[in-house]
């Protein structure tokens, strides 16, 4: 198995799909099979995402170093937070 799945193209289109997702499966009137299916893809864009703000993470720490590491924001390891971006 691959870690990059070529049919995700990037973060905002892998969230909004998985959010499509999610919303299907909580109607619950799909078949099993369907179901499943749905279930394996939202697993595999949730992968890309957190693949994603791992390495946005990683990008951050590196263009912080200015003289010293300084770790990422709390926001971009919390789930419900929202990175601010600053520009100087």
């Amino acid at each position: 198995m691959s870690s990059t799945d070529p049919t995700i193209k990037d973060f905002e289109t892998a969230i909004a799909e998985l959010e499509s997702i999610v919303k299907k499966l909580e109607d619950g009137d799909l078949p099993l099979e369907t179901s499943l299916q749905l279930y394996e893809r939202g697993v595999q864009l949730s992968r890309f995402c957190h693949s994603s703000l791992e390495e946005a993470e990683r990008r951050i720490e590196v263009l912080n170093e200015r003289g010293e590491l300084t770790p990422a924001p709390a926001a971009l390891t919390d789930d419900g937070g929202r990175p601010s971006s600053s520009k100087g």
